[in-house]
């Protein structure tokens, strides 16, 4: 007697700097499920509360009713209990690197998950469990914005104080904000101090 074989699921990821159009996409994937009469599970890093607790927001205002937790081993439990067939996850930069084995779980037991986040943080520098994740991904948008400074395409997110670009690299990586904290830049506008040198990220990560 032969058993059928269990369908595996899938990892979408969309990717890019602040201000490219993550969230929007995202929220335009997961309604999409819904009007599929899928059962569709949303969350939100707990940390990003810049619009509100409840919703993935988009910087145009767009919203979509979301879970919000900081931890990949809730979220997992979570979706498995209620048997959701899609997951999206907002702002995936920001968990820990346990996101991955969450994730790999889900697809393992057949979700489609949809994830958005920051693949660079603000130093350009890969973001947290991005890298991995794009490295195992079935499929990969990455979006981009428009410099504020010469109207290019930018690949950057340009952190801002006193609504002026800062070029010191060692601070937070962790933070939440919209036009009031960053800007999107092209390579050749993004200022910091120090770009990204492969050897020393290397020597943080294996």
């Amino acid at each position: 007697m032969t058993h059928a074989k269990k369908k595996k699921g899938s990892l979408e990821i969309i990717c890019g700097p602040m201000f490219s159009g993550k969230s929007e996409e995202l929220i335009r994937r997961l309604r999409r499920a819904v009007i599929a009469q899928q059962n569709v599970a949303v969350f939100k890093h707990a940390i990003d509360d810049r619009y509100d607790n409840t919703n993935v927001t988009s910087h145009n205002g767009t919203k979509l009713l979301a879970h919000a937790t900081d931890s990949g081993e809730h979220l997992l439990a979570k979706a498995l209990s209620e048997n959701y067939t899609v997951v999206g996850i907002d702002e995936v930069q920001f968990y820990t690197t346990d996101i991955i084995s969450t994730i790999c779980a889900l697809v393992e037991a057949g979700a489609r998950v949809v994830v958005a986040g920051l693949d660079m943080d603000y130093r350009g520098i890969p973001f947290g469990p991005m890298p991995t994740l794009l490295a195992i991904a079935d499929s990969i948008t990455k979006l981009k914005a428009i410099c504020t400074k010469c109207g290019s395409d930018a690949h950057f997110s340009q952190l801002l104080e006193n609504n002026r670009p800062t070029t010191i690299n060692s601070g937070p990586l962790i933070l939440t904000g919209a036009s009031d904290k960053f800007t999107a830049r092209c390579r050749g506008c993004h200022e910091i101090d120090k770009g990204f040198d492969y050897n020393e990220y290397r020597e943080t990560q294996f």
